[in-house]
């Protein structure tokens, strides 16, 4: 899970510059409509190779098509409006399926680990979702993407800490207070 999470965000900033970038440029009609029947088809075909497999790949793979076809189907919009909401919503869809693909993921873990995984695929969607919030009202919302990242990385720790018991589950919480600015 650490390793997707650290890609899952410098992919989320990439994809805030290219759909800030493509936002000067728009599509036609028939443009529009080729791409989304091309969409169409590609979620068919995605979901035909999810067939073939069984147990939590498939499910994650399930996940990863609908995943895809939404950020595509999003992103199509953008390009095809170019309005600033539909690149937010582009965004959200991005970060919503990045969360939705972690959270199958997390389904082959099980205890405290699958506790913890889910709670590092919410912070990183939060943490994107924030960022889309960021772009909405630069000065406020800055402050409160710091926050929300600092509060879903605070429940993470929390969560890590549930796996100790006694006087090391004391230091443990009482560490991740310190660190995370927590009363």
């Amino acid at each position: 899970m650490h390793k997707s999470v650290h890609m899952i965000c410098p992919l989320f900033a990439a994809a805030i510059v290219a759909l800030s970038l493509a936002q000067a440029s728009t599509i036609t009609r028939a443009d529009y409509d080729a791409e989304k029947d091309r969409i169409g088809v590609e979620y068919k075909s995605d979901g035909a190779r999810c067939d073939t497999l069984a147990g939590i790949v498939k499910d994650v793979c399930v996940q990863e098509a609908k995943a895809t076809q939404k950020v595509a189907l999003a992103d199509l919009e953008y390009r095809f409006t170019g309005t600033k909401s539909d690149g937010r919503n582009a965004m959200t869809a991005r970060a919503e399926g990045n969360y939705a693909v972690a959270r199958e993921k997390c389904d082959a873990k099980a205890g405290n680990d699958k506790d913890v995984c889910v709670q590092e695929a919410k912070a990183v969607q939060t943490k994107a979702i924030a960022e889309v919030t960021l772009g909405k009202a630069i000065g406020d919302a800055r402050t409160d993407a710091a926050n929300d990242g600092r509060d879903a990385d605070y429940k993470v720790a929390i969560e890590r800490c549930d796996s100790y018991a006694g006087e090391t589950k004391t230091s443990c919480i009482h560490a991740a207070k310190v660190k995370f600015d927590k009363s």
